[in-house]
């Protein structure tokens, strides 16, 4: 005869998320709006993401570029961290990426690719420089 299975009501329970107020602060990770964006390639001029930023909508973020693999993925780290570090001491958006622009090291790991600051009519455009190989 075989066992009958008991079950675990833990396991078949609705999982919930609570937010906890609090926790960083964070500019929003998209908009409808037109965005200013740069370009950011490693040490050997290789691209490898997309920095943009959007002021109306206090929103801001990296873009990998797919064809960069890992290693773009690891070193956009840098890039994420340097816009909740902009966003924590207030800076908006445009701001956070025009300093980004001023303290980029050609000589550091990644950098802003000189004279890339443009203007894309929505994020949808640097999604799509993304993706490209």
């Amino acid at each position: 005869m075989a066992e009958e299975q008991r079950l675990n009501p833990r396991l078949n329970e609705d999982l919930r998320f609570n937010p906890k107020p609090g926790g960083p602060a964070l500019y929003s990770p998209t908009t409808d709006k037109p965005v200013q964006y740069v370009t950011v390639a490693d040490r050997d001029g290789k691209v490898i993401g997309y920095v943009w930023a959007n002021d109306e909508d206090d929103a801001a973020g990296w873009k990998v570029r797919k064809a960069g693999g890992d290693e773009a993925f690891n070193k956009g780290a840098r890039w994420a961290r340097k816009l909740h570090d902009a966003k924590a001491r207030g800076l908006a958006p445009t701001a956070a990426l025009a300093e980004m622009i001023r303290n980029s090291d050609p000589a550091g790991s990644s950098h802003v690719v000189p004279g890339s600051l443009k203007e894309a009519p929505g994020l949808e455009t640097v999604k799509g420089l993304a993706e490209m190989s």
